[in-house]
């Protein structure tokens, strides 16, 4: 892009107390404005100055050009950390090129479920449901803080077949509607930490995470996503790296917050077993109780869950440890970010929801206005056609089982492509790391751009993300995951 020097002012030029603009060249040469009539107001002097409305003024060299990025002093800093294209659509934009070319490519970018031929997996019963909405319903306002049968979806959702038994143990709830599981995890992110705090995540995650706490001025650690080969009392869970980190945490903040995505782990397709979701809570909470002036949250992003062969897991862990006898430390809070979005295959219609747990109510009403006006100062209020769709489709016992049916058509699908992926690595030698649930796999590597390059060659397109690759087995059907599994095994020769 061609950068412009100018004398004179910040504009190259003065404006006089009459707001004649002195430098006109350079107006009309950025902006490309006519040029202006002579009067006998202007004229110049010695053929350089100029007199206007009887004022001197020393005429501006015209623009030295040069080849440089624009220097953009209207952007601030946290502005200028936005840049560069997301490695997934762009990734995406690849495998469309060349799908487009006529190549025989293969789709593992997106982050959405593609029925075998491709086109995007639409439940079919959402669909009819969002086709019958009332007009006013597409057109209208949803409250701050969500439509009342939405938000009791959505508790119902996370906490599955233990929200009555969690609830008489006396673990009350409150829940916020958001655009998106992103939503809940910015709510979450704006509340729950003081700002130049750092948030504990795994290691590998799904990257937007960074953006979202960059933007509210926080930071991150992380400890490692699987354990050392010895580990084999909590599997897929280093709780010694942990419990190391949090502790870390502890010693120099007020406050600290988990964030877990878990099950159907993005970018893996981890879940944690019964034992280290105990264990993982159990060190939480052994740390809320140690440091009962230090804020504990841990939030468990369940953007997934759904998709898991036990979708509501971390519910059942909750139960345990409360009929265990664990007293609830008043410093905890627990909380559930769902994507509405996927389970019912709406992405764009942006529903989510931020569930928080904890036994003391009043705090929990604070809570939720909180969350409302946090909301309210940032995106003013989530979409409401898919909040009234969604309850009144899991209001009628009909409805809501066919929408399960269909979800489970989908699970089924995943289930397969995941089986039949694993097989085909192992039969060519690739090491895939432990992958359970969801829409995604993962081949850990050094350098995850060269492997991605290699892939594309052979016309398998997959995203390089930090320490690996994201294969998205939610795009790719059963029969074209051999060639990924291959173009793996040939990345590495």
């Amino acid at each position: 892009m061609n950068a412009c020097l100018w004398g004179g002012g910040a504009n190259g030029g003065t404006r006089t107390p009459d707001r004649l603009i002195t430098n006109q060249t350079h107006y009309q040469t950025v902006l490309r404005w006519p040029q202006p009539s002579v009067d006998n107001d202007v004229h110049e002097v010695n053929g350089r100055d100029r007199i206007e409305h009887g004022q001197v003024k020393e005429e501006v060299a015209p623009p030295q050009c040069m080849d440089e990025e624009p220097v953009m002093q209207y952007l601030s800093s946290q502005g200028r950390q936005r840049t560069g294209d997301d490695v997934i659509f762009s990734w995406l934009a690849r495998y469309r090129h060349a799908a487009a070319a006529g190549a025989d490519a293969v789709n593992g970018t997106v982050g959405a479920m593609l029925e075998d031929n491709g086109q995007l997996a639409i439940n079919a019963t959402v669909d009819a449901a969002l086709r019958q909405a009332p007009a006013v319903e597409f057109a209208a306002y949803a409250p701050l803080k969500g439509l009342p049968d939405y938000l009791d979806l959505s508790v119902t959702l996370a906490l599955g077949e233990h929200r009555q038994a969690l609830e008489a143990m006396g673990l009350n709830h409150i829940a916020t509607a958001t655009p998106g599981g992103s939503g809940a995890l910015f709510l979450a992110a704006s509340n729950f930490t003081e700002r130049n705090d750092r948030v504990l995540l795994r290691d590998r995650h799904w990257g937007p995470y960074k953006g979202f706490l960059r933007g509210v001025g926080l930071g991150w650690a992380t400890y490692p996503l699987l354990p050392g080969p010895s580990n084999e009392t909590t599997p897929f869970f280093d709780r010694a790296g942990f419990e190391t980190e949090l502790n870390a945490l502890v010693e120099h903040q007020t406050k600290v917050m988990v964030w877990i995505n878990d099950p159907a782990h993005n970018p893996t397709g981890l879940s944690l077993p019964p034992a280290s979701r105990l264990a993982m809570l159990e060190s939480f909470m052994e740390s809320a109780l140690r440091h009962e002036h230090i804020g504990h949250t841990l939030v468990i992003d369940a953007a997934y869950h759904l998709y898991a062969q036990d979708p509501h897991g971390w519910a059942e862990t909750l139960l345990e440890v409360m009929n265990q006898g664990w007293p609830w430390p008043e410093n905890m809070l627990v909380c559930m970010a769902l994507s509405l979005s996927k389970s019912h295959t709406a992405y764009g219609l942006r529903a989510g929801a931020l569930i928080c747990l904890h036994p003391d109510e009043k705090a929990l009403t604070t809570l939720r206005d909180i969350m409302g006006v946090t909301g309210r100062e940032t995106w003013s209020a989530a979409p409401r056609l898919a909040q009234y769709t969604f309850a009144h489709l899991h209001s009628k016992p009909s409805t809501g089982q066919a929408w399960a049916d269909e979800r489970d058509r989908l699970s089924v699908m995943l289930d397969d492509r995941r089986t039949s992926f694993v097989t085909a690595c192992n039969e060519h030698g690739v090491a895939i790391n432990p992958t359970h649930d969801g829409f995604f796999a993962w081949f850990e590597c050094n350098d995850p751009v060269a492997v991605a390059e290699a892939c594309a060659q052979d016309h398998v397109y997959l995203v390089p993300l930090e320490g690996g690759v994201r294969i998205g087995l939610c795009a790719i059907p059963v029969h074209q995951v051999d060639r990924v599994a291959k173009a793996l095994a040939d990345s590495q020769r």
